[in-house]
């Protein structure tokens, strides 16, 4: 993978935290903000939203994958595809991502 999509993807994840951190804040500015009044327990807890997990991508599975393969585990790497069913990352179905994802992470680790 080329040095710009490394640095795409880890903008893009950037991006993604910091649209977290934002919503987080905004979540505890409006619990904090307004009435001084202590809530009750007939009062609603308001409720803070976790923020929404985006799904994860072709080119950040590819990302991963590659970058296992340039360290050595390039056999694994295809068996983990094989097991998911395919040849190829293209051809393996978008919805065992995180699973592949998952598997591959740990690669070389142990």
């Amino acid at each position: 993978m080329s040095k710009m999509s490394e640095l795409s993807l880890a903008v893009t994840e950037l991006k993604r935290c910091g649209e977290a951190l934002i919503s987080i804040s905004e979540s505890l500015a409006a619990l904090f903000s307004g009435n001084d009044d202590v809530q009750t327990a007939d009062q609603p807890e308001a409720e803070v939203s976790a923020p929404v997990e985006k799904p994860i991508t072709l080119e950040a599975v590819r990302a991963v994958l590659a970058e296992k393969s340039r360290a050595g585990h390039t056999a694994e790497v295809r068996t983990l595809l094989e097991k998911h069913g395919a040849a190829k990352l293209s051809e393996i179905d978008p919805s065992e991502y995180p699973a592949l994802l998952a598997e591959a992470e740990v690669l070389g680790n142990g």
